[in-house]
């Protein structure tokens, strides 16, 4: 199984450039069309938040249109600049498949790879969190996964990695997500976005991986 990850793609409204610089969308539009120009392409595509840039509807739609080119299907969790109730709205059943106690957590359960969608975001703060009904909803999902391979797709990195915007912004009780993926060792990956850049950290057992923005870089 063949799976892409795309991070931080903060689509402004059509005709309007991310930031006021970068050309977001274009960017997204080329990377989707890199994908499928590739000989064997992903099954799906994962987009680890901040699909857009300040979470509104018409940015949400703009995301969409782009998207939908792809020749897979592709889902997605939230980032700190998107909007719960608009990715709802719009991606509800699709792209963002379920809705747990107002989370927009999911699972892809019938792959070879089992897939974990965890809404890590606060609404109106920039940082990450994992709070206690998103904690046993995680283990939950776990224990039912019976041991199959997971990988589980969250916008915030909990952990520290050198980015001070980021850094700052931290992870809310990021010792009991770490105490969740050392007591499930199948835990293949966790795959986040946020800092902009693409990062590799080993992590209580598992690896954590950041991807890279397609336009906008931290340092």
């Amino acid at each position: 199984m063949l799976l892409a990850q795309i991070s931080d793609t903060h689509i402004a409204l059509p005709g309007q450039n991310s930031g006021g610089v970068a050309p977001m969308a274009q960017n997204l539009a080329a990377c989707v069309d890199s994908l499928n120009r590739l000989t064997t392409g992903p099954d799906l595509v994962v987009v680890s938040g901040d699909l857009t840039e300040t979470g509104t509807a018409g940015e949400v739609a703009h995301a969409a249109q782009i998207l939908s080119r792809l020749d897979c299907p592709w889902y997605v969790v939230p980032g700190n600049h998107d909007d719960r109730q608009t990715l709802w709205d719009a991606l509800g059943g699709t792209a963002c498949p379920t809705r747990e106690d107002g989370f927009l957590n999911f699972v892809l359960a019938d792959l070879p790879l089992r897939i974990i969608g965890l809404d890590s975001t606060i609404p109106g703060e920039p940082g990450g969190a994992l709070c206690a009904a998103r904690a046993t909803w995680l283990r939950a999902r776990l224990e039912e996964a019976a041991g199959a391979p997971v990988v589980i797709v969250l916008h915030h990195p909990p952990l520290r990695l050198g980015v001070p915007e980021t850094d700052i912004d931290g992870f809310a009780n990021a010792a009991d997500l770490a105490e969740i993926v050392t007591d499930f060792p199948n835990i293949e990956r966790l795959l986040c976005g946020h800092i902009h850049r693409e990062t590799h950290s080993r992590w209580h057992g598992s690896v954590v991986t950041t991807a890279p923005s397609p336009g906008m870089q931290l340092t």
